[in-house]
């Protein structure tokens, strides 16, 4: 079985890393030489991962060439842990797809999405 895990690259690694914990991803680890900037990071959401490597560029785009979709079985709790200066993109909703999301924009100008498949509430069903 293969696992996909992006890396994206970003300016500030550090800031990008501290940036994601405030919305409950959690550090699972990060490269920093003594005296140097971080420049690589590896965190997750509950089980979806996500790397940080430096050397992105700035962009003042409105949406950047990928996305990061995260199946979530409580949609309400994700959107609930959004810091209160979070930009949201589009707050919870149904899709045409037949999923219920909301969509934030993290500090590189990517597109976070957070779903959640019709019948996986909070009390069960896949993700």
């Amino acid at each position: 079985m293969a696992t996909m895990i992006p890396m994206m690259r970003v300016r500030d690694v550090e800031a990008t890393l501290l940036w994601y914990e405030s919305l409950g991803f959690v550090r699972l680890g990060v490269n920093q030489e003594e005296g140097s900037e971080m420049d690589w990071a590896y965190a997750s959401y509950d089980g979806a991962e996500v790397m940080f490597n430096a050397g992105g560029t700035a962009s003042a785009v409105q949406r950047r060439e990928v996305d990061l979709y995260i199946v979530v079985t409580d949609i309400e709790a994700s959107f609930a842990k959004l810091p209160p200066d979070a930009e949201v993109v589009e707050g919870i909703h149904e899709t045409f797809y037949g999923m219920r999301e909301f969509i934030v924009r993290d500090p590189n100008r990517y597109w976070l999405s957070f779903g959640q498949n019709p019948g996986a509430g909070a009390a069960g069903g896949e993700g």
